[in-house]
């Protein structure tokens, strides 16, 4: 997995001011004991170098990147300290060119469509989109994804846990950026158990999973529609046929036909699809890559491998 797919799967990076590195590794850990195993540490404090020195040499699980990094000159020293990823506020060329060139992997704030286009010749993908809540967010973000079809953006600023999940429900979102996850305040006071706490959150909100329906196995048509008419009779669902399946209003599924899994099927709604995928690997739970569906090149729909109580687990994108 390379950095861009790195941040794709945690969904959230942290943006890391640490005014003493002796926090960064306890800083790095808390994150990791989340489920966040990426962090951006910004240049923002002169501690900055030592402490993504510090995390790249202690923590070999955490991807450390640097952020509010605005001259050449830090991006060189952050990469020297060990820095996988560089973050800019703004578009430098000089910053990016050195990047690329380099193979160092770069996301620059852009929020134009010049600066989109600038960043765009020197062959990138993925951009930062900062302050997103002053320059439209959302909104904002769905106008330059029009003419900009091949873009992503990680969107800091107005991100936090309460909005999380409708950012990465968006297919022009890469990641979210923030520091709500890890505030300046609770770093120094070494509430690191609370960071953990807020990075779990972060990412149960990111996936926003939900049950959507669960599927019946029938042998054939007229078993299922004996089924719906039963729970019709009892419940008063209301039951619509399909080609494939009938439903038994919108939570049950009775499929026309022995399908997936030996009872059935248990539909799973997320924020992403694919970011579900990665996480649930994290947990040793495989997806079944040949039940994968795609729409303009993102993952809508897949199965899990594996069973529970005899059904299968179809994810679903919101």
């Amino acid at each position: 997995m390379n950095v861009s797919e790195r941040l794709a799967a945690s969904a959230v990076v942290p943006v890391v001011v640490l005014d003493d590195a002796k926090d960064a590794v306890a800083t790095a850990k808390a994150l990791l004991a989340g489920g966040v195993d990426v962090m951006e540490i910004t240049f923002r404090t002169a501690a900055a170098a030592d402490s993504i020195k510090a995390v790249a040499e202690s923590c070999p699980d955490m991807l450390v990147g640097a952020g509010t990094v605005i001259t050449l000159e830090q991006c060189k020293k952050a990469t020297e300290c060990g820095a996988k990823f560089i973050v800019s506020p703004g578009f430098d060329e000089e910053v990016v060119r050195w990047c690329v060139e380099n193979g160092v992997a770069v996301t620059p704030g852009c929020v134009t469509p010049t600066e989109i286009m600038a960043a765009m010749k020197l062959g990138l993908n993925v951009v930062k989109f900062f302050p997103a809540g002053v320059y439209g967010g959302l909104s904002a973000m769905k106008a330059l994804s029009g003419p900009f079809g091949g873009i992503k953006f990680i969107p800091t600023g107005g991100v936090n846990g309460q909005n999380i999940g409708e950012f990465i429900a968006a297919p022009f979102i890469h990641a979210v950026g923030g520091s709500w996850v890890c505030s300046k305040a609770d770093i120094a006071a070494g509430n690191f158990e609370k960071i953990t706490k807020l990075c779990k959150e972060a990412r149960a909100a990111a996936l926003g999973f939900e049950v959507a329906h669960v599927g019946v196995n029938c042998e054939d048509a007229d078993a299922a529609s004996a089924v719906c008419e039963k729970l019709n009779k009892a419940f008063d669902l209301p039951v619509k046929d399909g080609n494939s399946s009938m439903f038994a209003s919108s939570g049950i599924e009775v499929m026309k036909s022995m399908f997936k899994g030996k009872n059935g099927h248990i539909a799973i709604r997320t924020n992403s699809v694919e970011l579900a995928v990665a996480g649930l690997a994290k947990k040793g739970f495989a997806y079944d890559e040949s039940s994968a569906k795609y729409k303009n090149g993102r993952m809508t729909a897949a199965y899990l491998k594996d069973e529970f109580g005899g059904f299968a687990v179809h994810l679903l994108q919101k």
